[in-house]
């Protein structure tokens, strides 16, 4: 595996915990803060509120309709250092569950899609893929609290509200997720193991499952030696997945076959998303959680287009 680093360039800073960024065509990236707010960043680093989500916003995506789909993971206890350093230290003592919201960008009106997958409610949804079908999958990476840890799910829900479901259960904090160029594979990363998993589909809502020993019917497809966490994820257009590295701190990409390829090591620890865009995609946007920074990368290889976006 290679090792590189990231030649970045700020495009924002004093973000409250950015994640889940959004290349917008004007040259703007919209954001959460999971600290509570959705935000965009001007190409001139100007910071604005798009909407006060309260909770915990924690990944976005734009959807069929031109509204943001954000998911709220209901929030967190924060430790904030001298040096301004921010992390999330457990569920919030105000924690009253977690949804998937969605934002009108020209109102800033907020509505709740979703809260519950039929009697089981949304512990700590965290990141969010359309497939341009009418539809979403998302994970919900569960929340910590005391001695206790939820066992996380991937669902897939559509965007018109009237229909969700649990796809995959029990995955281990759950956090990225994305589409292969062909649509035919969903892959998911976890946190604390810090490996991905790839689940081939089968249609909307339809995952094939590999049987006993997989936890969850995933295949395993990829991780790294030693200490790593993972956080979200994007696909190139040539199929290799890319996924933020939390500890080391930076980009791990990964060949179709999960083989890692590449370490792009990042200016702090707390690397936690990718995104493509700019012209012919070439250059990714990457959130820089801890000290509240957003980055730009001229990045060696196009990104694959989203529903809904570059398309």
């Amino acid at each position: 595996m290679k090792r590189l680093k990231l030649e970045a360039r700020e495009v924002g800073r004093g973000l409250k915990f950015p994640e889940g960024p959004i290349a917008m065509p004007d040259g703007s990236v919209i954001c959460v803060e999971i600290m509570g707010n959705l935000v965009r960043v001007t190409p001139d680093g100007e910071r604005q509120v798009i909407a006060e989500l309260g909770g915990g916003p924690n990944g976005a995506a734009l959807g069929p309709d031109g509204k943001v789909y954000v998911c709220n993971n209901g929030g967190f206890n924060w430790h904030v250092a001298e040096d301004g350093h921010m992390r999330p230290t457990g569920r919030a003592d105000a924690y009253d569950g977690g949804a998937i919201q969605r934002v009108d960008l020209a109102s800033g009106q907020v509505e709740t899609l979703y809260s519950h997958c039929g009697d089981v409610p949304l512990m700590g949804p965290n990141d969010i893929v359309f497939d341009g079908l009418g539809g979403f999958w998302f994970t919900d990476h569960g929340k910590s609290y005391g001695r206790l840890l939820d066992r996380g799910a991937l669902f897939y829900a559509k965007a018109d509200g009237s229909f969700i479901k649990e796809v995959a259960f029990p995955l281990f904090t759950p956090n990225g997720v994305g589409l292969s160029p062909d649509g035919r594979t969903l892959y998911v990363s976890e946190t604390d193991t810090g490996r991905v998993w790839s689940y081939p589909l089968l249609g909307p809502g339809e995952l094939a499952k590999e049987p006993w020993p997989s936890p969850n019917g995933g295949k395993f497809f990829g991780n790294l030696a030693g200490y790593h966490r993972f956080d979200s994820l994007a696909v190139e257009a040539n199929g290799n997945v890319c996924v933020a590295t939390l500890v080391s701190g930076g980009i791990t990409v990964f060949s179709p076959s999960g083989e890692a390829l590449e370490f792009w090591e990042a200016p702090e620890g707390y690397c936690t998303n990718i995104c493509f865009g700019g012209p012919d995609l070439r250059t990714a946007y990457i959130t820089l959680s801890g000290y509240g920074t957003l980055v730009a990368v001229d990045w060696p290889r196009p990104g694959l287009p989203l529903h809904h976006l570059n398309k």
